[in-house]
């Protein structure tokens, strides 16, 4: 029988090897991941449609196999409520698609399905993962499992805190403007935003908020975000978007000793708010280990204008946000006035039923030139080291996305987030690193970007962040 603190002290890849060893089965190890959630899960909310009985069933098969199966077969996953479960729901955190249910897996759960993982459920999500916490009118709130009265961050809220909460060692995520950086922060995890064009996404670009939006993992060590990864990297010619190099194994040149990096230290502001001190000393604080490891540090002047960049990149989420309502509307015959969303959802989907073409493609033209000036940036600065949230993690109910005053809504946003998204639109890889904790014992995370198509350099960086400064790896 396999122990609670035996499950929890195991990454992914320790699950794996003690597969292979025989040291447990997988039903096994699925039974004590559902016995984690059913413990967990009533106080943090982070699996909104549980699967339980079908993964277990899956794991015995998978142990009653004649042949083989994959070296992550049987390890137990969470699927984020964005994507589609072949016969599971998909509520994409709405009122509206409460009564979906998916005919097929998305591209990228197909992948996870072909690796042989087991699928505990799907996990909470905002509505459409349109905000930077995890609270939808139709789910109810995820908690933080470091302090339930905290944020989980958004949109990956839900998967960020089942790993956290020590229910899986891996949740699958995705990120259209912060979405996996900003939970990992919240939640205490390694969280990598991979480069535009490297994984499986969606099989059409509206589905991917127009190349913004890509989908990865967040985890507890940063060799399993290295072997996930393995999982979703294209083969060249399977892409909707230009692919970066890859090498063979992302989980191999991880491994590899990381070279010395001349690093920029972004420490105000972008757009002028006012940064937390617990951020700001995050920054530093990595900024010194950095510099500690052997790598040039110095400060960085970011180059680019971010609040023109924010204004285009709104405009394209507003127009798919639109489509995405549109359909519902469309299907159940209501007008947007009608449609159950919330005020914000509403809100940006009017927002996006007014922006033509002319103004979607001068937005996305706005966004290129950002990326071929980030090009020319990363020729002197190997690597940007910023804040993932300009505050430390918000209580919850303090960023409101139904609220009934979206202006006091969207000021609060502001100030909230700011580093994350510009990386979305310039197609760069970034991640969140767990480096530092509040005097509450809360989490922070620091924002490490890198060139397009640098996800080797991000994590081999990050493996030896890990190994010079250790993070807790379940939320006490």
């Amino acid at each position: 029988m396999l122990g609670e603190n035996d499950y929890l002290a195991m990454d992914a890849l320790d699950c794996a090897a003690g597969l292979e060893r025989g040291d447990f089965s997988r039903a096994e190890l699925n039974e004590a991941a559902i016995a984690r959630a059913e413990q967990r899960n009533p106080d943090c909310n982070a699996i909104n449609l549980p699967l339980y009985e079908q993964a277990l069933a899956q794991a015995k098969a998978l142990d009653e196999a004649a042949e083989s199966p994959g070296a992550l077969a049987g390890i137990p996953f969470l699927i984020k409520d964005l994507d589609n479960l072949r016969g599971a729901g998909t509520s994409f955190g709405s009122e509206l698609f409460k009564d979906y249910r998916a005919k097929a897996s998305s591209p990228i759960v197909k992948r996870y399905e072909d690796a042989g993982l087991t699928m505990l459920g799907k996990t909470n999500t905002p509505e459409f993962g349109l905000t930077l916490t995890t609270e939808p009118v139709a789910l109810g709130p995820a908690r933080n499992p470091w302090n339930r009265e905290y944020s989980t961050g958004g949109s990956s809220g839900g998967a960020a805190a089942a790993v956290a909460a020590g229910i899986v060692p891996v949740a699958q995520a995705s990120d259209g403007g912060g979405s996996i950086r900003i939970p990992a922060s919240c939640c205490g995890l390694f969280g990598l935003k991979p480069s535009r064009g490297l994984t499986e996404v969606g099989s059409v670009q509206s589905e991917n908020w127009s190349g913004m939006a890509v989908e990865h993992v967040v985890s507890r060590s940063v060799r399993d975000s290295a072997a996930f990864l393995d999982l979703i990297t294209l083969p060249p010619g399977q892409h909707l978007f230009p692919r970066p190099d890859a090498p063979a194994s992302f989980l191999a040149s991880h491994r590899e000793p990381c070279p010395q990096l001349r690093i920029g230290i972004q420490d105000s502001h972008p757009m002028g708010e006012k940064l937390d001190e617990d951020c700001a000393a995050a920054v530093h604080g990595a900024a010194e280990l950095c510099q500690s490891l052997g790598h040039e540090v110095e400060s960085f002047a970011h180059p680019l204008d971010y609040e023109s960049l924010s204004v285009a990149m709104g405009r394209i989420v507003c127009v798919h946000v639109w489509q995405a309502i549109s359909r519902g509307m469309r299907h159940f015959g209501m007008n947007l006035d009608e449609v159950p969303v919330e005020r914000s959802t509403r809100f940006m989907a009017g927002r996006g039923r007014k922006v033509g073409a002319t103004d979607y493609l001068a937005a996305r033209d706005q966004l290129r030139l950002a990326e071929l000036v980030m090009a020319r940036v990363h020729q002197k600065v190997d690597v940007i080291v910023s804040p993932v949230l300009a505050r430390t993690t918000a209580k919850l109910g303090w960023l409101d996305m139904n609220s009934e005053d979206q202006r006091e809504y969207i000021s609060r946003f502001r100030q909230y987030s700011g580093f994350t998204a510009v990386c979305n639109g310039t197609g760069q890889p970034s991640m969140s690193v767990p480096l530092h904790r509040t005097a509450r014992g809360l989490p922070t995370g620091v924002m490490f970007t890198a060139a397009w198509g640098r996800d080797s350099c991000l994590l081999q960086l990050a493996r030896q962040l890990e190994q010079a400064a250790p993070w807790p790896r379940i939320a006490p």
